[in-house]
């Protein structure tokens, strides 16, 4: 379970900058609901410790036990859908005693280790039609599931999660181009259909949203009503912001024009205060620790390692990519976090295991 680590390889680079991160949030998360930031900065002391903690063990070890994450992960799923707990329109959390949380999050990083070793142990035999139709199949089972919670956002981040996987995992480049010469087309049709009038590929929220990113004007007051400000507020920050917990009239969130300010649209809380400074900050930040997972994925000792550096990577990037367009306006709606900085115990909790198992791949990486 444990090895013999050499301290010179422990990645404290990869550990600042997400501490720094994590830390933005606590901040920014007090100033956008401040009842909540004890417990957020309690979520990023545990996670903390379970990333150190996770960093020491041995993952070719604890990969063995892929196919029980998978069905954990199955068993969490069913139980949501069973007799999880609903609101805002949505069934995706699960209440166990006092604990309560959202078994989607910990999807991503249970299917990235079950893939890892998956796919390591079939590795010579990826590109067959055999196993190709197992991964997809595999993962259909937990996906389809997520989706009919419904949570379109977090589907879509699964499927991209997939791609990464596949693609680390050395699937070839030709199936790659080919796959991507038909999915591109169909996706660009399926939209198409998707947000036509009675149509029932979406739910009628899902196609407002798409619309009121197509024509905002018309849906100002209703879907395009939180990106608006949300834009308008990171305008307003400037150069400088206009300071942590500003008491300004003209402040977007003191006029309480954003709900839920503290999780999908934290980074408008973020260009106001802190202005253009502090976005660069958090977009550096998290370009740093997405840049630094691929970076030791590349290092990786094996097949299994590569995939799991990659895949943390890879979500961490893409999931911020897109909350933070969504905040600029520059995507529609979606109902993302922002890693490490929006305001979510699961979410925060599954981030830091994911970059606890990424530490103990760089610890275990090729020597040059």
């Amino acid at each position: 379970m444990f090895k013999n680590y050499r301290i010179r390889d422990y990645d404290f680079k990869l550990i600042l900058m997400v501490l720094a991160l994590s830390l933005v949030g606590v901040f920014t998360i007090g100033s956008a609901e401040e009842s909540l930031q004890t417990r957020q900065l309690a979520g990023v002391a545990a996670g903390t410790a379970i990333m150190i903690v996770l960093s020491f063990f041995n993952y070719s070890t604890l990969l063995k036990l892929n196919w029980l994450m998978y069905g954990f992960n199955l068993v969490l799923l069913v139980m949501v859908w069973a007799m999880g707990k609903a609101g805002n329109g949505a069934q995706r959390w699960l209440k166990i005693g006092g604990l309560q949380f959202q078994p989607s999050e910990v999807a991503k990083i249970l299917l990235i280790l079950f893939f890892a070793q998956f796919i390591m142990k079939y590795r010579e035999k990826l590109n067959t039609f055999r196993i190709i139709a197992s991964c997809i199949v595999l993962f259909a089972i937990p996906w389809v599931l997520v989706e009919e919670q419904p949570d379109l956002s977090t589907s879509i981040v699964l499927i991209v999660l997939f791609c990464i996987i596949m693609f680390s995992g050395g699937i070839s480049y030709k199936l790659v181009l080919g796959v991507l010469a038909v999915m591109i087309p169909a996706a660009i049709i399926l939209v198409s259909l998707a947000i036509q009038p009675d149509n029932e590929l979406l739910q009628d929220y899902q196609r407002n949203r798409i619309m009121a990113f197509i024509n905002p004007e018309e849906y100002a007051s209703e879907e395009a009503y939180q990106q608006l400000n949300s834009r308008r507020a990171i305008a307003s920050g400037m150069l400088d912001g206009k300071g942590y917990k500003n008491n300004e009239l003209t402040s977007v969130k003191n006029g309480n024009f954003i709900s839920e300010a503290q999780t999908d649209f934290i980074f408008a809380i973020i260009g106001e205060e802190f202005g253009f400074k502090g976005s660069l900050l958090v977009i550096i930040l998290l370009m740093g620790i997405s840049l630094e997972c691929i970076s030791i994925a590349r290092k990786a000792k094996d097949t299994a390692g590569a995939i799991i550096a990659a895949g943390v990577g890879g979500w961490i990037g893409f999931q911020g990519f897109v909350n933070i367009g969504v905040a600029t306006f520059l995507l529609p709606n979606t109902g993302l976090p922002l890693p490490f900085v929006s305001y979510g115990l699961t979410s925060l909790l599954s981030l830091f295991m994911g970059i606890g198992f990424v530490l103990n791949v760089r610890l275990q990486a090729k020597r040059s």
